[in-house]
C-alpha cells in the first residue's frame, strides 16, 4: 500500500542571520554537518557524504545518554544555493534502512526539500517534510507527531543558528 496523502506537509522556516553562501556551505560540507546536524544536546559523527544525485549522507547520532541513532539521506536533487531535495530515514551502521528507534509505525522514508533564500544578508531556510511511500498507519504517524518535529527541527536549527554565529 503507498499511500503519500496527509492533512499537509510538515514546513518550518527560520532567517538566519548569514549570507545564503555561508548557509548553504554548512548544510554541504560534512566538517560543518557534523557541528550542528541533529535534535539538541546530541553529537553528529559524519560517516559518508556523497553530495551528488543518488549520493548519500550516512550519519551517526549520539544522545547525552550514549543512545546511538543511525540516519541516513538518499541525495535525489541539489541545485547550488537554492535546493536540497532528499528522502531521509533512519538507517543502521551499514546504510541498511531501518525504522525509527522509538516510533516503530514511524515512515521508513521522509521525502526532505531544503529552500534557500537571501534578503539584505540574511538566509532563509525552509525545510518541507513528507511522509513517502507510506502506510496509512505510518501517515496517521507523521499527522500525529508534528509537534515533536516542530521540537526537533527546533532544536536543530538552534543548533545550527549557534553554529553560524561561530564561523
Amino acid at each position: 500500500m503507498s499511500n503519500t496523502k496527509t492533512a499537509s506537509k510538515f514546513v518550518i522556516s527560520r532567517t538566519f542571520n548569514a549570507p545564503l553562501d555561508r548557509v548553504w556551505k554548512a548544510w554541504t560540507e560534512p566538517e560543518q554537518m557534523a557541528e550542528w546536524w541533529g535534535p539538541k544536546g546530541f553529537k553528529a559523527e559524519v560517516k559518508k557524504f556523497d553530495l551528488k544525485p543518488d549520493g548519500i549522507f550516512h550519519y551517526r547520532l549520539v544522545s547525552p545518554q550514549g543512545q546511538e541513532i543511525w540516519g541516513k539521506f538518499l541525495f535525489r536533487e541539489i541545485a547550488a544555493e537554492k535546493r536540497l531535495v532528499f528522502l531521509s530515514g533512519f538507517s543502521d551502521e551499514n546504510e541498511g534502512m531501518t525504522h525509527h528507534p522509538m516510533a516503530p509505525v514511524w515512515p521508513l522514508h521522509m521525502l526532505s526539500t531544503i529552500s534557500f533564500s537571501e534578503a539584505d544578508g540574511k538566509t532563509t531556510v525552509t525545510v518541507e517534510w513528507r511522509p513517502y511511500e507510506a502506510s496509512e498507519a505510518e501517515v496517521k504517524a507523521f499527522d500525529d507527531g508534528r509537534e515533536s518535529m516542530t521540537g526537533g527541527w527546533t532544536g536543530t536549527l538552534d543548533k545550527l543558528e549557534g553554529h553560524l554565529a561561530n564561523t
